[in-house]
């Protein structure tokens, strides 16, 4: 693999190659857009992105999830956005520079992984940190979908290289 940061892993005392996150862009509502929507309705940066529908507005902000694998020291970690109500993003914008704020929001998963079927969207709770890092998501365990499913279980080193391929693909 390229694009890789060699390291002793803290855990076996190994040297390793660190994976690259996988992220999103965008989330799917913003990717789906014309190029006309997007420069008259939306709006972007690294972080934030709002959508202005005649009839609702989609406000999401960039998070970060952190998958388990289970037979390796190193996690899989994914760069997703998440929408969240209009009370929640204007909390989260009011407080981006606040290195102290902590607090919980709920948001809605609003990018599609491509190794899953989404008949729609997983609902999370997004957790902010102190720090000003990007928020961690939890997706609700009591959600019926394998994506759920393999985030509290984990998945092998070889589904997480595989993911890595695919993204590195595209």
């Amino acid at each position: 693999m390229n694009d890789t940061i060699k390291f002793i892993c803290d855990c076996c005392g190994k040297e390793h190659e660190s994976w690259p996150a996988l992220t999103y862009n965008s989330p799917n509502s913003y990717h789906n857009l014309s190029d006309q929507e997007k420069e008259e309705i939306a709006v972007i940066d690294s972080d934030f992105c709002v959508i202005k529908h005649p009839e609702h507005i989609l406000r999401f902000v960039r998070c970060v999830l952190f998958q388990k694998v289970n037979d390796h020291c190193e996690d899989l970690e994914y760069g997703f956005w998440v929408s969240l109500s209009e009370q929640s993003f204007k909390d989260y914008l009011e407080n981006f520079d606040n290195e102290n704020h902590e607090t919980q929001y709920f948001g809605w998963l609003s990018n599609y992984i491509s190794q899953y079927e989404f008949a729609g969207s997983i609902p999370t709770t997004v957790v902010t940190k102190s720090g000003n890092e990007r928020p961690e998501i939890f997706p609700h365990k009591d959600f019926d979908h394998l994506f759920v499913k393999d985030f509290y279980n984990g998945i092998t080193k070889e589904e997480a290289e595989k993911r890595i391929q695919q993204m590195l693909k595209n």
